[in-house]
């Protein structure tokens, strides 16, 4: 379902001390941008950015980049993000949001940044093999994040979707990935730690399994 537009949207990113709205200005030199030294990573299609809030909070040494193209989504993720630092009396500096398209993420970030870490929470499973590109685990894609990961550069992916997770299986190790761990029952495994996205609640609450796994840059 689509969200409507929010009028509210852009004048509250365009105001926002961590809403980037150039992202391209600062491929290469995100490090620079952060000034903290801390690594970086990086979630793309971070919707109400609830994830990275969290991600953000409990890693208050790590910087994040989070993308999505949806303007209405990144404000009410700007909100989200800042509802729950004012909640534990934190300032929000360890978070970057930006608006731009996922498929042509290269444009924005590269291989300079040091990116540690990229994460694809629930993204659209495109079940249709006519659209099967467009999903954000398509070698396509993934050649791109090679590109951006460093050695060693872990992928972290979920998804509700049986059947886009064991296509994505099989795109992970012919782009030259190696799957570092790995469960399709991600709630009743031994992963600790776990950030509940909003889909993922949803789903588990229907009773889905949610399958997980990571991946590491080998290539």
């Amino acid at each position: 379902m689509r969200m409507r537009k929010k009028k509210w949207a852009e004048p509250e990113l365009n105001a926002c001390d961590f809403f980037v709205k150039n992202p391209c200005d600062y491929k290469g030199n995100w490090k620079d941008f952060f000034k903290s030294g801390n690594p970086i990573e990086l979630e793309v299609g971070c919707g109400k950015g609830n994830f990275v809030a969290n991600k953000g909070l409990l890693n208050p040494d790590t910087d994040f980049i989070a993308v999505d193209l949806i303007s209405n989504m990144l404000a009410v993720g700007r909100r989200n993000i800042v509802k729950l630092y004012e909640e534990n009396s934190r300032e929000c500096k360890n978070i970057v949001l930006t608006s731009y398209n996922v498929d042509k993420i290269s444009e924005i970030v590269s291989r300079e940044d040091g990116i540690d870490r990229i994460y694809i929470n629930f993204c659209n499973p495109w079940p249709r093999l006519k659209h099967n590109k467009r999903r954000l685990t398509h070698p396509t894609k993934l050649n791109q994040y090679k590109e951006i990961l460093g050695a060693d550069g872990e992928i972290h992916f979920k998804t509700d979707s049986d059947l886009l997770f064991e296509d994505s299986l099989e795109y992970f190790k012919e782009c030259g990935f190696e799957i570092k761990y790995l469960t399709r029952d991600l709630h009743n495994s031994d992963v600790v730690g776990n950030i509940m996205t909003e889909h993922e609640k949803m789903f588990s609450d229907e009773g889905i399994p949610i399958k997980f796994l990571i991946a590491v840059n080998k290539g």
